[in-house]
């Protein structure tokens, strides 16, 4: 499924203009011109979008900083800020994106996902887990005391002691406790709860673009990612840009490949790519060792 069809940058001719019409007026010791001069003169075209595009390129090469532009330009819902220049404002109305009719519907479901995010869902597990052990810590003391307790029910407002008494006297610590308090939140590491992540935040009929989802993930989870991914663009109707180093998920199937690093920038294959292309150096190198 296709919500984005086309994104474009100004030019190079639209941000020199600016530039040199604006730049004092704004400028201050604490002012950067970002993103003006990140992509001049690499002639970056008019990205055509497929159900899975992916931005590759190594680090400055602007990955996040189109998804970022992306997000603002089509009003998707993000959960954590980024940083933005006074300018940011001015070059976001000189790019132009061009949706199919089915974004407006796509759009409540849609958002761009960080890393950031992430980090702060897995923040959140670790608070909530610490609270539960502590409710649990609370709950057995509680327990111990009800059931060695010599208690009588004298009027009507002993009633609550009593039902805890009774109930600590007939049941076993762990079942006192799971009565009381949520089922534990399953310890998972940090890559596990970071796969569940995606899969949690990732519904039907959306447009989702991802900066750099592999992060804390394992190969093999990177591997079921790829595999989610091409399974939700499939079957489910959604449509991912995608900001990544990650072979498993430059190899998914179908999807379009841009290369920032290559001036001017174009689609390729993911094998042509310079870290693929080192990281299979290195592993012809090693071959003797795979025995």
């Amino acid at each position: 499924m296709i919500y984005l069809r086309r994104f474009s940058l100004p030019g190079v001719g639209q941000e020199a203009n600016f530039l040199a019409r604006n730049f004092e007026n704004k400028r201050t010791c604490y002012t950067s011109r970002y993103p003006f001069g990140v992509f001049l003169n690499r002639a970056v075209p008019t990205l055509e979008l497929e159900p899975i595009t992916i931005l590759c390129g190594g680090n400055g090469s602007g990955k996040t900083t189109i998804l970022n532009l992306m997000g603002e330009k089509l009003g998707l819902r993000r959960g954590t800020v980024f940083n933005r220049s006074s300018f940011f404002g001015d070059y976001l109305e000189r790019c132009g994106a061009e949706t199919a009719p089915g974004f407006q519907r796509a759009k409540e479901n849609s958002r761009v996902i960080t890393s950031d995010d992430v980090f702060d869902y897995l923040l959140d597990l670790r608070y909530l887990n610490e609270n539960i052990s502590l409710r649990r810590r609370e709950l057995l003391e509680e327990y111990t005391d009800a059931k060695y307790a010599s208690f009588q029910m004298r009027s009507m407002e002993d009633y609550d002691r009593l039902r805890q008494v009774v109930d600590a006297q007939r049941h076993t610590g762990s079942r006192y406790v799971r009565d009381r308090v949520m089922n534990d939140v399953v310890e998972k590491s940090n890559g596990e709860s970071a796969f569940a992540f995606f899969t949690k935040e990732i519904q039907e009929d959306g447009l989702y673009l991802l900066d750099e989802p592999e992060n804390s993930l394992s190969p093999k989870l990177q591997e079921e990612l790829c595999s989610f991914l091409e399974d939700s663009a499939r079957f489910y109707r959604c449509q991912f840009v995608i900001s990544t180093h990650s072979p498993f998920l430059l190899a998914m199937r179908g999807a379009k490949l841009y290369d920032l690093d290559r001036v001017p920038v174009q689609a390729c294959r993911w094998t042509e790519l310079e870290h693929i292309q080192t990281y299979w150096k290195f592993f012809q190198a090693h071959s003797g060792e795979f025995c």
